[in-house]
């Protein structure tokens, strides 16, 4: 039987004294094989990331080991002084951060962020380095690898970034590669790009690959083993089949149980609804300034159209640099487009000013993809939300007021008013960013990728609040995301962007059922799992969320 490349037995780390719980984990054990993905799952605070962080020895200073070990070929790491870690790093163990503009060097070329692994290690010559840098930016299938070495993080898109992490990780062809996260906030096409190259990867280098996730789609793309972690404790552990189709613990059929369906659910009467938002011909092209040439144009949205009911969502879905958050910035005013009408009712609000819009503000609202960059962290949250009402002229104490009403309103006890953001989970941070919207008592939502960086579990509850807010307000909301499984339980109608124009506009069924156009049909067969994990939780009688 070939030996682990990684094993961990009987791992415990202490959190320092003023945590929610004395361990971050306790008595953790697991193994990985060569050539083996072993899919780490469970929610924010599960302790999967610091189970990660520990193998590579980052762990932040007030977490320290309290037992156990971690052996990396045979090697006990725990024991290991910085020095020898900082030896291993790279040369045994690669890493794949899940934000990889935040990871890489914004004032490096991409081909020397990849050549200092080899450096620091002492690995080659300088011609040695450039040879196998370029090769490492072709074998993880970037295109014109010499232009890619000379360009800077920022030149990059998403996808782009994560495959030169991935190069990265892979230089000194470490037996054990750790991926956090790294599919997280990319879209459906340019996720199963990398999904499949990194499972491509360890099939030819052999590598054993822990790859932390809370998406049980890409489980079942990419697993072999799968360990469920609970407050610290693994709660399950078997192989992937296994797992998926006979989960044993009422924690993993709770996170089965959340992840949304593909099949949407039946249709809402929206016969005779009021038109509640149009938008008509709109257009905005971004242009770039060059001091020696003509910059580069580019057509976030083009002559894009569509029109919103009282009572209904409609999903604006594509792949990143498709512009739905163009558009979902335009509509709100806050970037301004070139042409084009907007109406909030009977209201064409393109053609007021800035200051004549203001007070017209009230009435459409949007909820942001990361609450925590959204709130104001020296505000109380109860502050936050009464902010807009004040701002149009309620009396401070009465603002104050409607706040506690809105916190319990989406869920939140009345006394989290006297809270600062960051004593809430995200999830509880985003009930606050709708919080915040719903003060104005708005008539149009624009919700740009809400529940993205949530959970299955807190992402159910989410989508569950907005459209309980939905039938008892009568919003109209603009659901902007490129997770499809999200759009299929939360959305009437979708509209496909594919480089600034709307490709497909239907029903939500009849799309799913029967898309049109190629590129449709390329994001759906894209989804991570596809339609198997639907049939996955039916094998094993769990109702998937909606």
């Amino acid at each position: 039987m070939t030996a682990p490349v990684l094993e961990i037995e009987n791992l415990t780390l202490a959190l320092p004294a003023m945590a929610d719980r004395p361990l971050a984990i306790q008595n953790l054990s697991l193994s990985i094989a060569p050539g083996e993905t072993l899919c780490v799952v469970g929610e924010s605070g599960s302790g999967k990331s610091l189970t990660a962080l520990a193998t590579i020895g980052l762990l932040p200073r007030a977490v320290k080991p309290a037992g156990g070990a971690i052996r990396l070929a045979g090697r006990d790491l725990l024991p290991l002084s910085e020095r020898e870690m900082q030896d291993i790093r790279g040369r045994e163990i690669g890493m794949i951060f899940q934000e990889p503009m935040t990871s890489l060097n914004p004032v490096m070329r991409v081909a020397d962020q990849i050549s200092e692994t080899f450096e620091a290690h002492g690995a080659l010559d300088r011609r040695g380095r450039r040879e196998r840098t370029l090769e490492l930016i072709a074998e993880v299938g970037l295109p014109d690898p010499p232009a890619i070495a000379r360009a800077y993080p920022h030149e990059l898109s998403g996808g782009q970034r994560q495959r030169v992490m991935i190069a990265m990780a892979l230089a000194m062809e470490p037996k054990l590669i750790i991926a956090d996260e790294p599919t997280t906030a990319l879209d459906v096409t340019t996720q199963a790009q990398i999904l499949k190259l990194i499972d491509a990867l360890r099939k030819k280098h052999g590598t054993a690959v822990m790859f932390i996730t809370h998406d049980f789609g890409v489980v079942a793309e990419i697993a072999d083993r799968v360990a469920v972690l609970q407050h610290g404790i693994m709660v399950e552990e078997g192989p992937a089949a296994a797992v998926l189709h006979m989960p044993q613990h009422d924690y993993t059929k709770r996170l089965l149980a959340a992840v949304p369906s593909l099949v949407p659910p039946p249709p809402k009467d929206l016969s005779g609804a009021p038109k509640a938002f149009q938008v008509k011909d709109l257009s905005k092209t971004y242009r770039g300034r060059g001091f020696f040439r003509r910059g580069r144009e580019v057509k976030a949205a083009d002559h894009v159209s569509f029109e919103i009911g009282r009572g209904e969502t409609l999903g604006l879905v594509g792949e990143s640099g498709s512009g739905k958050s163009t558009v979902g910035r335009c509509v709100m005013r806050l970037i301004e487009p070139d042409e084009g009408q907007i109406r909030i009712g009977d209201l064409s609000i393109r053609e007021l000013t800035q200051a004549q819009f203001r007070p017209q503000r009230k009435r459409i609202q949007m909820v942001f993809q990361d609450p925590f960059a959204s709130l104001n962290p020296r505000r109380t949250v109860g502050r936050i939300i009464a902010e807009g009402p004040i701002a149009q002229g309620v009396p401070k104490r009465e603002a104050l007021e409607k706040a506690r009403r809105l916190l319990d309103l989406v869920g939140l006890s009345a006394n989290a008013a006297d809270r600062y953001p960051h004593e809430f989970s995200g999830g509880q941070r985003q009930r606050v960013g709708i919080a915040r919207a719903l003060a104005l008592e708005p008539e149009v939502l624009v919700a740009d990728e809400p529940v993205s960086a949530l959970d299955v579990s807190v992402q159910a509850q989410i989508l569950a609040l907005m459209q309980d807010l939905q039938k008892r307000l009568g919003l109209a909301i603009l659901f902007v995301t490129h997770d499809l499984r999200v759009a299929a339980q939360m959305c009437d109608r979708i509209a496909v962007m594919q480089k600034g124009k709307i490709v497909e506009l239907q029903p939500t069924a009849k799309l799913f059922e029967n898309p049109q156009h190629a590129y449709t049909k390329a994001l759906l067969a894209a989804v991570p799992g596809g339609r198997d994990v639907g049939a996955t939780l039916a094998a094993a009688g769990i109702e998937p969320s909606g």
